[in-house]
Parts: C-alpha cells; structure tokens; sequence
C-alpha cells in the first residue's frame, strides 16, 4: 500500500526547512515488533527550531504523530497517513550532567540517561535503566520501572506545539497519571531535565545490574517484542490475570504471548501488525471473561489496518 506523495506541496510550503522528508517510508523497521506499513511522510528534523518551523507551516488538516524508537508501538498494516516525525539522536539525543540534575533530549535513550546519571554519582534514576525507550516516550506515559517512574524524578519538561510554538512544563503542568500525562497530546517533547540525589556510583551501579538482571531473567528481551502489553488493573498484575485466562503461549498467525512473561507479545518471525493486535484482543476478551477485569494496552497502536 502507498499513499499520495504530498512531499513536494510541503517543501514547496516550506522553502526554509532543513530536515528530511520521505515519503511512503517503512515503519516496520522502526518498531520493536518490525511490523506495520509505510508513513505517508516521515520527517527527520535537523532540530528544535526546524520542528517547529515545519509545525508552524504545516496545514492543521494534515495529521501527525511522533515515534521515538518504536519500543511500545504497534504499526496497523495500512500505515499512517499524515506526517509521522521521529526525533533523530544526533539532534535529539544528548545527555549531561551537572550537580544532581540530568539533562535529555526526547530522543535520548532511556538506559543511556541512567548511565549519565551513574556516571556523575547522580542516583534516583536508576529505573531508567530497564525502560527500552526514549526520554520522549518516558514524559508521554510517566514511564516507570522497579519501583520508579518517570514522574519521581522530573524537573521541567520542554516541547512544541502543534502550532510552532515552544513550551516548558513544570511536573505539576505534565499532570503525571499512571502510565499517562495530562499534557495535550499534540505536544512533541524535546527535551527534559530531572533531579537525583548524590551517591556512591558503586550503589548506583549495583541497584542498575538488578535493574538489568531482572530484565534478562523475567523478560523476553531477545525477542521482536513491544515490552508489557496492557497496563496491571488497580490492586493486579496484568501478567497474572492473563496467565490465571489461560493464555500463556497463546497464538495468533505469527504472533504469541511469551512463555516466559505473559504481559509481552512477541513476533515469532512473520507475524503482521494485526496478528499481533488481535492476539492483544483476543487476551483482553479471555481475561475479562475469566476474571471479570478489563485489561486496558499499555502499548499504542496507531494506523489503518489494510
């Protein structure tokens, strides 16, 4: 499937834009679960300032989303039309440190903010370390892991409006809910700046291989994967309900529930956008018919199915 390439239009409309614009481009192989069809343009920003040149510019009728490195996503079969912008590293990946307080652009890697922590004896942030996103996504839904999240730790947060325009948000504005923020969806987070506590980098090290170690003993990490599906109802765990439905090691197509965590969805090696989202659906219906708890995702799901 391949939409009408509206890339000329845009540069047309856009004659200072310096980022990149591809039209109908993969998706699949920026998701963990490598599944999904095309965007109908991805644009790469050169940085803060071009992404919000191009929002300013860009017609209101004209949809978009962002991706960061597609640890929590599901790509529907059909694509995305619109504008999918994904935050590059190199312009959006920095990370420092200074006192106790962490510097991130959205695109810094989650695990890599823990290290730059760990390494200025900057402690608090060691949950970071088992999360396989980006600091984008981690503002998005108050990530969390370990017994920390995202929102423990956060001091400010900037980002740009679907308008061009430029934003800070204090912890109090991102109104941080489990898994979720209150902040208006069509912000696209830029960077972040948070706040540990001065330790023993030994400590700190030692509390990440803990991190680490329960990821490899608990978690399929080896595996085309999308991390925990559906987020634990109140006062349950999400992986004990569907594991008590039945449905470890589940099929559908390519798709199965992991044998070793039952809250991850793994791609066995041909499976598509919509085995995967219906093996979700299918858990959903078991469980609530076995436990009476509806399970809601925890992983986004965006496109159209073909």
């Amino acid at each position: 499937m391949s939409f009408p390439d509206i890339t000329p239009d845009l540069k047309a409309a856009m004659p200072d834009l310096r980022g990149r614009l591809l039209a109908n481009q993969s998706l699949a192989e920026l998701t963990w679960f490598r599944v999904g069809g095309p965007a109908q343009v991805l644009f790469t920003p050169a940085d803060e300032d071009d992404l919000a040149y191009f929002l300013a510019h860009l017609s209101t009728d004209i949809p978009v989303y962002v991706v960061g490195v597609g640890s929590n996503l599901i790509v529907r079969d059909g694509g995305m039309s619109g504008v999918v912008i994904r935050l590059a590293p190199r312009a959006f990946g920095d990370a420092s440190a200074s006192g106790d307080v962490v510097t991130a652009g959205a695109a810094a890697l989650d695990k890599r903010v823990a290290e730059v922590a760990a390494s200025a004896n900057i402690g608090g942030l060691e949950f970071f370390f088992g999360i396989p996103g980006t600091i984008g996504g981690a503002l998005r839904m108050n990530a969390g892991a370990n017994g920390g999240e995202t929102k423990d730790v956060l001091i400010e947060a900037t980002g740009v409006g679907r308008d061009g325009k430029k934003h800070a948000f204090s912890n109090v504005d991102m109104q941080f809910v489990y898994r979720n923020s209150g902040v208006d969806p069509s912000i696209i987070f830029t960077s972040a700046r948070f706040r540990g506590v001065i330790k023993d980098e030994d400590a700190i090290r030692a509390r990440m291989a803990e991190v680490q170690n329960h990821r490899e003993t608990a978690q399929p990490i080896r595996e085309k994967t999308g991390g925990s599906t559906f987020k634990n109802p109140p006062g349950h765990s999400a992986w004990k309900l569907i594991d008590a439905a039945g449905c470890r090691g589940l099929r559908v197509g390519g798709a199965q529930v992991s044998e070793m965590h039952c809250n991850f969805l793994i791609n066995t090696g041909d499976a598509t956008g919509h085995d995967i989202e219906t093996l979700g659906e299918t858990v959903r219906e078991r469980v609530k018919a076995n436990s009476g708890i509806e399970l809601h995702w925890e992983i986004k799901r965006i496109g159209v199915p073909q």
